[in-house]
């Protein structure tokens, strides 16, 4: 979670920052690493037990005398709340501070709605998801919200998003931060998705461009191991990018031959309507080629080799060494994968393909409830914020 090196004079935040890959360690060990005098160590230590950060595990090999107690990492010390918002639904979930799913629900919304229905609806959720998994009583690291648009990530609002009338600019931290007393944190939803995705399933990818196919197309670009988000938190918006097949199909933005209006859930919906085929929602899409339905596979192959024909001017920008394809259009299966891979492998040069995967999402849906948590536990486990904490 953490790459920088520890400075030799750690303070209790960075001395847990050591802790939190999980290695039990003693107060002589501690000493070691950190080069600190033990009385400074044992003090250090004190506070993040005291805070509950760290506990006690007992004792460790006694090399003469009486055994070393050790020391590890508490995760159980503080929850985040977080959620991934998509145009007609979201996921809520409470984490620990390693990431691990302590509860979860999944909630039919409308984010056109506006930003006081819909926060109200994630608060409320939240709130019930604490009370049943008897976690309402425990301290909360933050509040993390993957939205379905652009996001200005230091200020929390969003950002001109096509799909969400009366968000521009809402302050989505003010408003949330009226109901907990936590830190709140926003970000663009496959933003988030591309964090899960890295953290959980592909820590070891430093290059990676993860796509959500669904209502609308977006992705998450994680560069040298760093989320990019751009100037304005614009960056990765895929699905208004001109497809090369778009012709004059209107898009929600306002323009027209916007890969979202080709290729997204809806629009693979509405071509196959045309066809005298009834396919009203995403879901009826995957069905029908699940069903082994001719006319359904060719549409979403055809949305496959129209997302990465806009997917090759990316590999060749950015040379990633993995694609992650998810959203619920991708439930379909390999049929959308192999449209990406056709296209992609055509298009581009040979250089920028030959260590190229391109491979489905391994988080699922969870990917972007996992970035959230991801995002706030490395916000909450901050040196500067945990010293401020313990002052």
């Amino acid at each position: 979670m953490y790459d920088e090196p520890l400075p030799p004079a750690a303070s209790p935040g960075q001395m847990l920052r050591l802790l939190t890959d999980g290695t039990p360690r003693t107060l002589g060990g501690l000493t070691s690493e950190t080069g600190l005098a033990r009385a400074t160590v044992r003090a250090r230590l004190h506070a993040l037990l005291d805070a509950g950060f760290v506990a006690d595990q007992g004792s460790g090999v006694s090399t003469g005398g009486r055994p070393a107690s050790q020391f590890v990492f508490n995760a159980r010390a503080r929850v985040a709340l977080v959620a991934e918002v998509g145009a007609t639904h979201a996921t809520v979930a409470a984490t620990d501070l390693n990431g691990g799913l302590l509860a979860s629900r999944r909630l039919a919304l409308d984010v056109a709605e506006g930003p006081d229905v819909v926060l109200t609806q994630l608060a409320k959720a939240w709130q019930e998801l604490l009370a049943k998994a008897e976690l309402d009583t425990v301290a909360l690291a933050g509040v993390g919200i993957g939205l379905p648009g652009p996001v200005e990530h230091t200020s929390g609002r969003p950002t001109n998003p096509p799909i969400m009338p009366g968000w521009d600019g809402f302050d989505v931290p003010g408003h949330l931060q009226g109901v907990f007393d936590a830190p709140v944190l926003v970000d663009n939803e496959v933003n988030l998705m591309a964090l899960g995705e890295h953290t959980t399933s592909f820590p070891d990818a430093d290059n990676l461009i993860v796509v959500k196919v669904a209502t609308g197309i977006g992705a998450g670009v994680i560069s040298n191991g760093v989320l990019h988000r751009g100037a304005v938190g614009a960056a990765g918006d895929l699905g208004h990018i001109l497809a090369p097949h778009g012709g004059d199909s209107l898009c929600g933005c306002g323009n027209t031959g916007c890969l979202e209006a080709v290729a997204s859930g809806p629009a693979v919906a509405a071509t196959l309507r045309a066809n005298g085929i009834d396919a009203r929602t995403n879901a009826d899409v995957v069905a029908l080629v699940r069903a082994g339905d001719f006319e359904a596979a060719r549409a979403v192959r055809q949305a496959g080799r129209d997302i990465g024909e806009v997917l090759a001017a990316c590999v060749s920008m950015l040379n990633p060494s993995l694609i992650v394809v998810g959203g619920s259009l991708a439930a379909a299966g390999e049929m959308l994968l192999a449209g990406v891979r056709e296209a992609i492998y055509r298009r581009s040069l040979p250089l920028a393909t030959k260590d190229l995967r391109i491979v489905p999402s391994q988080a699922g849906k969870d990917a972007g409830v996992l970035g959230a948590a991801a995002m706030v536990i490395h916000h909450a486990l901050s040196p500067a914020l945990v010293d401020s904490q313990l002052a």
